[in-house]
């Protein structure tokens, strides 16, 4: 037991998944006990935020606005994957090279003052929603996947052109299928994005209802165990959400992981 402890402490050493899962589950029992013994009145305990589960689901719905706020994400994913590595794969061509990298400088705008202008332009809230988180997303995943196709090295491109393919062919040879692993975790980064501003958004366009409807309305009156709950629960769902995209990338790259030194 002591040489696995010093193997944990220790840099660059690879422990069993046995005593990866007691050091997960040690800190997470450690988390929970700080909570409960946290010494601030105004911080709500465990138990008054698990009854504040049972409130929140039997009588306002909590399964069906987390529902309803995990379709608009989905929603607004898939449009960010199309545009961005769209954009991203066409950086191959030099006209086209600025043009995404104006579009990355975009990610330091705030949303707040692009909200008249998304309001001016889309009709409805639902499609308000939907693209004021691909305009979040979109930004950060069009600079970031531009960088994995311009880090590619030159000799994968030299070798496929051995092989006799033509231009077309060693671009999805070499950057669309040579990156579909950096592409998944870019993916996942921003998936993790848009599910955090998913609050902020459905706060912006309540008709909908939604998780983050929800959580602006118990925080209004100041219910904070029901706003725990609500924040635990957007926690879960979104691990959930990453757990899941980690297991997409392992099934369709299981060669990413074959040179990893922590595996």
């Amino acid at each position: 037991m002591q040489r696995h402890i010093i193997t944990a402490f220790t840099p660059n050493r690879v422990v069993s998944r046995t005593a990866m899962q007691i050091i997960t589950i040690s800190w997470l029992v450690l988390g929970v006990l700080t909570w409960m013994w946290w010494p601030s009145k105004l911080i709500p305990k465990p138990l008054e935020v698990l009854v504040a589960f049972g409130t929140l689901w039997n009588k306002h719905g909590l399964l069906r606005e987390v529902w309803a706020s995990f379709n608009t994400n989905l929603e607004a994913l898939a449009w960010t994957m199309v545009i961005s590595l769209g954009l991203a794969y066409l950086t191959v061509l030099p006209a086209v090279r600025p043009v995404v990298g104006w579009i990355s400088k975009l990610r330091f705008l705030g949303l707040v003052g692009l909200t008249y202008v998304f309001t001016l332009y889309l009709q409805g809230g639902h499609q308000f929603k939907v693209w004021l988180l691909v305009f979040g997303m979109t930004v950060f995943f069009v600079t970031s996947m531009a960088d994995e196709v311009a880090s590619i090295p030159k000799e994968k491109f030299d070798h496929a052109r051995t092989l006799r393919m033509g231009e077309w062919r060693v671009v999805w040879e070499v950057v669309v299928l040579g990156k579909m692993d950096a592409a998944i975790d870019v993916l996942r980064q921003n998936a993790a994005i848009g599910w955090m501003m998913l609050s902020m958004v459905e706060g912006l366009v309540r008709s909908e209802g939604g998780i983050g409807t929800l959580l602006l309305s118990q925080n209004k009156q100041l219910r904070l165990s029901e706003v725990f709950a609500i924040q635990l629960t957007i926690l879960g769902v979104g691990v959930l959400q990453d757990y899941g995209i980690g297991i997409l990338k392992k099934v369709l790259c299981p060669h990413s992981s074959i040179n990893l030194e922590r595996r």
